[in-house]
């Protein structure tokens, strides 16, 4: 008799303590919107500001090689354009400059020309002194009316 009693226990224990475990409690509360706006916002402007600073820490790299290594030697001084595909440089590395002639068929060296420290003072002019505004308007303003009177005389 007590062989089948405790049968009986242990036949009903699994479902006993399969009740008590399968009970399932279903949240239907939903997170705030508010604050899953507010996460959503701060994740992007981190987002893009890792972006942005990268961008801005490529371009500037340059920059920054050139300050660790000083300025470039070889440099463009002057260009001209002479037409279709043709054009005069003048190049310049350390303290030499050269003359250099650009076509269609390819570049070639027209002249060395004297070293940049080579000229003389008298070559040398001294840049124009800006007009000031009142001046620059003055030109203008006798350019114009220069132009009406000619007209109303002809």
């Amino acid at each position: 008799m007590k062989a089948g009693i405790v049968s009986f226990l242990l036949a009903l224990a699994p479902a006993a303590l399969a009740d008590s475990a399968n009970t399932l409690t279903l949240r239907t509360e939903l997170p705030d919107a508010g604050l899953s706006l507010i996460r959503t916002l701060a994740a992007l402007v981190i987002v893009l500001s890792l972006f942005f600073g990268g961008v801005w820490l490529y371009r500037h790299t340059q920059r920054l090689a050139w300050r660790k290594t000083g300025l470039p030697k070889l440099a463009i001084l002057e260009s001209r354009p002479l037409g279709n595909r043709y054009a005069l440089y003048v190049v310049g590395y350390e303290q030499q400059r050269l003359l250099i002639g650009s076509s269609p068929a390819g570049l070639s060296l027209l002249s060395q020309l004297p070293a940049a420290t080579a000229l003389p003072q008298e070559a040398v002019a001294a840049p124009p002194q800006p007009a000031s505004f009142a001046q620059c308007f003055q030109q203008l303003l006798k350019g114009r009316l220069g132009a009406k009177t000619e007209r109303t005389a002809s």
